[in-house]
């Protein structure tokens, strides 16, 4: 069965955006452009407090890079988690192969 496409329309800091997407995605799409417009309105927020007015599109790019470093570092702890885990792999092969007896 072929997977259908919507548009959908979201809002990001009091703009409207119509965007297409999977049919299954809709509520993804949904929780992920409330995401990036709760991280750019603390942004701009933070930005009127110390008297800086940004624009959108600087409020914009700093909410990628945010979230794009956000991103590399979960990343990062998988990659992590992954060799820990091969490693951990490898020590049970290592102790079954001779034989010792691993209580768990």
């Amino acid at each position: 069965m072929a997977n259908t496409t919507n548009t959908l329309t979201v809002s990001i800091l009091e703009r409207e955006f119509r965007v297409n997407c999977p049919a299954d995605s809709q509520d993804e799409l949904t929780c992920a452009a409330k995401f990036l417009d709760d991280k750019m309105r603390e942004i701009r927020n933070a930005s009127n407090h110390s008297g800086k007015a940004l624009g959108t599109d600087r409020i914009a790019v700093i909410a990628a890079l945010n979230i794009a470093h956000q991103l590399q570092q979960l990343q990062n702890k998988q990659a992590e988690l992954a060799d820990k885990i091969a490693r951990i792999d490898e020590r049970l092969d290592e102790a079954l192969m001779s034989d010792v007896q691993l209580e768990l």
